[in-house]
């Protein structure tokens, strides 16, 4: 690796290797070391972005990312030299030892941050749905739910509020695609052996309790929520680990994965745990979900 003494010797001279700023745009719009050109790592365009920076493969190239704990320029090295470029190097503590030290900058300053969260957002029906995963000792089956309706409320970026309506007469399986057994399987599990549609055709989830998870990473569950859920009429707790994350200032997104057992609501068909010398007619007690919401703010 190449100190940042190296490169700001290299950069006031002229000389020296590319300089390749591997973050994405608004990252190298906001900072960036004098003379440096952009090709971001985490976009599948990136070797071809080099190759317009640098075509000659054995030209010296250095890459530079966030700094310590971030393995972007590491990954950019492993990616070029598997591309064929032969002398590649990496900035010792990237673009914030480079700051740390108050060294020269290129750039508007201004990183991009996303603005405080608050107030209700309704859910978006059409962009939201519940996938779902059943299974028994030898095969599985897989669809979908709609979602209705719901809320999620934010204060200053946390969530404190949340609720959703699961729509069971849309109930769709995806993986037979015989229709006439595709049909026979949406009945059963309609019927009073799962779901109860005819007198439960609703399934509710309403949030009582919300735990920030403050040393949740980008693309980790940030929240543990806790909620009344009703199925066929029953009403239980359920706890899970949700991940709340914004598209735009006015649009959220919530996904969760959970496993629940059927049983807990009154679905008994098929359980080992009620039934004896079920044999092939053993349906696994749990039902894995990944719930998938979409919300739009109220009156946006």
């Amino acid at each position: 690796m190449l100190t940042t003494d190296e490169i700001e010797r290299a950069v006031k001279s002229g000389s020296g290797p590319a300089l390749i700023h591997v973050l994405p745009p608004e990252i190298f719009d906001a900072k960036r070391i004098p003379g440096s050109k952009n090709a971001c790592v985490y976009e599948t365009v990136f070797l071809s972005r080099v190759a317009e920076i640098q075509p000659d493969r054995a030209a010296p190239l250095l890459v530079y990312g966030a700094g310590a704990g971030s393995h972007d320029a590491a990954i950019a090295q492993q990616k070029l030299r598997e591309a064929g470029y032969t002398d590649v190097g990496i900035l010792a503590g990237g673009l914030a030892a480079w700051e740390e030290e108050g060294r020269a900058l290129e750039g508007t300053g201004a990183m991009p941050v996303l603005p405080d969260f608050n107030g209700t957002f309704a859910i978006v029906p059409s962009a939201s749905v519940v996938r779902w995963t059943g299974r028994n000792l030898f095969n599985h089956h897989s669809g979908t739910v709609a979602v209705r309706a719901g809320s999620i409320t934010l204060e200053k970026n946390a969530l404190v509020a949340a609720d959703f309506t699961i729509d069971l007469t849309t109930i769709v399986c995806e993986d037979i695609p015989d229709p006439a057994i595709n049909r026979m399987l949406i009945a059963h599990l309609e019927s009073d052996d799962f779901f109860d549609v005819t007198q439960h055709p609703l399934a509710t989830f309403v949030v009582t309790a919300v735990e920030a998870v403050p040393e949740a990473s980008e693309g980790m569950p940030n929240f543990r929520i806790t909620g009344r859920f009703t199925l066929r009429g029953v009403t239980r707790d359920l706890t899970f680990p949700i991940l709340v994350a914004a598209g735009d200032p006015d649009t959220l997104t919530g996904q969760a994965v959970l496993d629940l057992d059927r049983t807990d609501f009154g679905s008994i068909y098929g359980s080992g745990r009620f039934f004896r010398f079920l044999g092939k007619h053993v349906v696994n007690d749990i039902v894995h979900l990944h719930v998938k919401i979409t919300a739009k703010r109220a009156g946006g």
